[in-house]
């Protein structure tokens, strides 16, 4: 008998058994059931066991090797490891029958010790079983088939006589030595441990079940999930080939019979952990939304279906609404906001104006924004946007989501008091119609129609009616003052998502409140304003990214950075070749003020005004000035230029405007010495201009060059106009009799002869205009031969400023392409481009009559003309680029097509007043001024003609040239001439043109 494991495989008896020798010669019966593990006795059917068929059989019992005519099967121990089939050198074999009678063996009864922990000790023990059975069945004399079925139990049963162990040919291995016989040796000897098995050795075998235990339980709980997911998509694929094939219901009975399909899903589930993507309820609900698409489709537009009709009067968007904040089962919050999105944007006819759906709508916004970085942030962002663009269809409609904090309030029972005082000046907005708050008209301003009413069960009603009391409520003691107000829910979930890490939840959130922001309805925009923190947050955020830009930007930087979108806010670092440290923190701050600026100027007027009046109190003062107004030079250079920036870049008018009080002050009366710094900023940043650094007095007098660029009048007026308004810069002397005609001296009176002037007394003859030119070109003013317009004759205007510099001085004639018509078309554009600026200023046409004007008081040409003037009159003094940058503003101010600035800056001829000066007059000096520096400096004109083309890059750089600050000054000032008398005739053709 083989000692076998528990589980078995069928093989065919003829095969070789690859645990011990050929049984090649043991025919088999029948099949007989080979086990994958050795160690329980299994009873095969009749057989002949031959006299040498196994070479190391063993006896569990006895230990004795078998004989040829013993009928007792051996035990077989199952190696360690599988070794291929082994077979003896000799002959060992004997065919079947021969060496006795077949027997037919059976189980041996268990012993009576206890059932072991482990299933390698039971092994043991059945296979100790096995052998004291085998010995018995040994010991039984031999005999026909009656003699082998005895059963003989194991204790009577004698012990078996050593067989002898059949000679082996002299390669087998030598024989071991038989053990001690007897039954007592037998259960004395400790069995061995089987030399096969699967287990790992030293693994527990507690641990290892508890394991296996856990992979399966692990496999039956995903093979259950998988079997749900399959049964779930099977049901609905039959469904959707059901509904198919199946004659088609009615669409109010199929809307109904999907609705209760979902219904019935929280009445009967009982696993409210499972994602409703394994459920029926999203199919359930495009159903539902086909459906309601169909029905508009057949139906006329306005008129509204029966389907359309029962889910708005049992209220199916509330019971969706309480479904999604539950988020049962998980992920329906999902699935409601996207059955929202989809049906306010695919049904045409209006929605909104259902109290039974603007009111879901309402209370779904408030759960959209809770949480930044949800699952569902995308669907509610989408959600989100369709309703402003509903609202944006109709404005008329965000009445309807001007939710009364009062109501809300008395809906919890908690008295709502409004003073007298808080009343006075404004009027109890409703929450639909911006109407005063009368008792009578509450209801419907509530958007609660007299019909719905009686659909709201009483206690709701009641509570309504306490909250209209209290809203008639006048005069409490003030003590307990409470100022109606109004929320804005979903501006205040816009807001939220804006704050989202997702840039595109964020720039989608931007648009939503820029659709909301731009509506005209006043109580819209007032609620915008008053009831929600839209200000606050675009303040907060373009501060928090100011004080995020670090100290040290470089002001080029900051200048030459590309130009951003606010949409468009993608910058990456890795891929820009010109990146600097800085440059993300400076491309957010100036991206977020691109977004405040287009905000401000899509926003209804009232928002607009209270949004750039935020901007201006909790940006422009609260953070900018401190850091403008330190004395710092690095700091003040980096707060400089990013002042600069913005203002380049503000397009909105009403933000322009509060920047424009911000950096000048609101006064539009004349400036006098003694109040120049009465607006501190604008006092310091002009003096800026003057500057000890020059990369100070550059980057501000840039920044000044892009503000008189922006259409906005009160800067010019501000800065210049407001003290040229009486022209008290101008003597007028009425002439006498005698005096009509030329005098003595051939000089008109009141004229100036420039010969005289002790700064000209260098100048030859041969490089000014004659006597006669000067007089003829400069009319007197008198009553009877007024000036035309304030202008005088354009060509010797031109004339002057062309001859200012002396011939010695001039080398632009020396190189090619540099003469005065260069400027006139760049002239000629800018002039054009200011006019089209200044049109709706309605400036006059002509001076001030002199008589109308208060020539008495005394001249003062402001404090930013003197700044500019006395940087002129050093410009042979100071670096080139500080004079292109001085030269630049003062022909930007000569090209206002105003006639007091043409006047007094584009007028050599101008009688001015004793004290006074004008532009002409300074370069008059400055020219004096050269003429006698001239004479000092040897080779003056070569070393000239050289510095002007290394400026023009047509000679290489080379030694360091003596006085070269006083070449480039006397280059520049020569170009400025030209360019003035450019303006001049411009401006003189451009007017004079009809």
């Amino acid at each position: 008998m083989f000692a076998l494991g528990a589980r078995s495989c069928s093989l065919p008896v003829s095969q070789t058994c690859p645990w011990r020798g050929n049984l090649g010669a043991m025919p088999y019966t029948a099949t007989a059931r080979l086990p994958y593990k050795i160690g329980l006795a299994v009873p095969l059917q009749t057989r002949h066991w031959g006299p040498a068929e196994f070479s190391r059989a063993e006896d569990a019992g006895a230990g004795a090797p078998v004989g040829s005519g013993s009928a007792r099967p051996p035990r077989l121990s199952r190696p360690r490891r599988v070794r291929p089939p082994r077979r003896w050198a000799g002959s060992v074999g004997a065919s079947p029958g021969r060496g006795g009678a077949p027997c037919r063996p059976r189980r041996a009864e268990r012993a009576e010790e206890p059932e072991p922990g482990c299933h390698r000790v039971r092994a043991r023990a059945r296979a100790r079983a096995a052998a004291a059975a085998a010995a018995a069945a040994a010991a039984a004399p031999r005999g026909p088939r009656a003699g082998a079925d005895r059963r003989v139990p194991a204790a009577r049963r004698p012990p078996p006589a050593a067989p002898q162990r059949p000679p082996e040919p002299p390669a087998a291995r030598p024989p071991r030595q038989p053990p001690r016989p007897g039954p007592a040796s037998a259960s004395a000897r400790a069995p061995r441990a089987p030399a096969f098995t699967l287990e790992r050795p030293g693994q527990p075998q507690q641990g290892r079940r508890r394991r296996i235990e856990e992979l399966s339980r692990s496999s039956r709980e995903r093979l259950l999930q998988s079997r749900d997911r399959m049964f779930s998509k099977f049901t609905s694929i039959l469904q959707h080939a059901v509904e198919a094939l199946a004659p088609s219901l009615p669409l109010q009975e199929d809307f109904v019979y999907h609705w209760k399909a979902i219904t019935h899903y929280y009445i009967e589930t009982s696993d409210d952990k499972a994602p409703v993507t394994d459920t029926n309820i999203p199919s359930h609900l495009d159903q539902m939304l086909g459906i309601l698409l169909q029905e508009e489709r057949e139906r006329e537009f306005g008129v509204t279906g029966p389907c359309m009709e029962y889910l708005l009067h049992h209220k199916i968007l509330e019971t969706l609404y309480t479904l999604g904040k539950a988020d049962c089962p998980p992920g329906m919050k999902q699935q409601v906001l996207v059955f929202y999105t989809k049906l306010l944007g695919r049904i045409q006819q209006p929605l909104l104006p259902h109290i039974n759906v603007h009111r879901p709508v309402q209370k779904l916004i408030r759960l959209c924004g809770e949480v930044l970085a949800t699952p569902t942030e995308n669907e509610e962002i989408q959600f989100l946007c369709i309703v402003c663009a509903k609202l944006k269809q109709n404005p008329y409609l965000v009445n309807f989501f001007l939710e009364n904090k009062l109501k809300s309030l008395a809906s919890k029972g908690t008295p709502d008091v409004i003073s007298e005082d808080s009343l006075k000046g404004q009027d109890c907005l409703s929450t639909d119609t911006g109407q005063s708050c009368q008792p009578e008209e509450l209801s419907g301003a509530m958007g609660l129609e007299h019909t719905e009413l009686e659909d709201e069960p009483p206690q709701q009603i009641d509570d309504l009616s306490t909250s209209l009391d209290n809203l008639a409520v006048t005069s409490l003691p003030e003590a307990t003052v409470v100022r109606p107000n109004q929320d804005y829910n979903l501006v205040n979930s816009l807001l939220n998502l804006t704050r989202s890490p997702d840039g595109r939840i964020a720039v989608k959130a931007c648009e939503g409140l820029m659709l909301l922001v731009s509506l005209p309805e006043p109580a819209a925009a007032k609620c915008l304003t008053q009831s929600t923190c839209l200000c606050e947050l675009l303040t907060d955020r373009l501060a928090s990214l100011y004080k995020a830009l670090p100290q040290s930007v470089d002001p080029l930087d900051i200048e030459t950075v590309e130009a951003i979108n606010w949409g468009l806010d993608s910058y990456s670092h890795k891929e820009d070749a010109s990146a600097f440290p800085g440059k993300r923190a400076l491309i957010s701050f100036l991206s977020w003020f691109d977004y405040c600026d287009q905000l401000i100027k899509e926003a209804q007027k009232t928002a607009a005004v209270a949004l750039a009046r935020a901007v201006h109190e909790r940006f422009f003062i609260g953070v900018m000035e401190p850091q403008l107004m330190q004395t710092s030079e690095m700091g003040i250079l980096t707060s400089t230029a990013l002042l600069h920036r913005i203002v380049r870049q503000v397009t909105s008018d009403v933000l322009l405007q509060e920047m424009v009080f911000f950096i000048l002050g609101e006064q539009r009366e004349p400036e006098t010495l003694a109040d120049i710094s009465r607006h501190p900023l604008r006092h310091r940043l002009i003096e800026h201009c003057d500057h000890i650094s020059d990369e100070i007095s550059i980057m501000t007098l840039r920044m000044f060059e892009h503000l008189l660029q922006k259409p906005n009048e009160h800067i010019l007026y501000n800065l210049v106009l407001r003290n040229l308004e009486e022209r008290n810069y101008t003597e007028y002397k009425p002439v006498c009799p005698e005096d009509k005609d030329v005098v003595e001296n051939g000089l008109i009176a009141g004229a100036v002869d420039l010969e005289e002037d002790p700064l000209f007394t260098d100048i030859s003859p041969d490089n000014t205009l004659s006597n006669q030119e000067w007089l003829s070109s400069s009319p007197p003013a008198t009553p009877e031969h007024p000036k035309n317009d304030g202008k005088t004759e354009v060509h010797k205007i031109v004339n002057s400023f062309l001859c200012l510099v002396p011939d010695e001085a001039k080398s632009s004639y020396h190189v090619e392409g540099t003469g005065y018509d260069t400027y006139l078309r760049d002239a000629h554009r800018q002039f054009q481009d200011y006019c089209a600026i200044c049109l709706r200023w309605e400036w006059p046409g002509s001076p001030k009559a002199l008589e109308k004007c208060n020539l008495e008081a005394t001249f003062f040409e402001g404090h930013f003309l003197k700044v500019l003037f006395d940087r002129m009159g050093r410009i042979l003094d100071q670096p080139y680029d500080v004079n292109l940058q001085v030269t630049s503003v003062l022909s930007r101010l000569s090209l206002f097509p105003h006639p007091h600035i043409h006047e007094y800056l584009l007028d050599p001829y101008v009688n001015l007043a004793s004290g006074c000066r004008s532009l002409f007059s300074v370069i008059v000096r400055v020219v004096g001024d050269l003429m006698v520096r001239i004479q000092r400096i040897p080779e003056f004109t070569p070393k000239l003609l050289l510095v002007r083309k290394r400026l023009l890059g047509l000679e290489p750089e080379g030694p360091i040239i003596d006085h070269i600050t006083l070449l480039e000054g006397v280059i520049v000032l020569e170009e400025f001439c030209k360019e003035l008398a450019a303006i001049a005739f411009v401006k003189y053709h451009t007017s004079s043109t009809p």
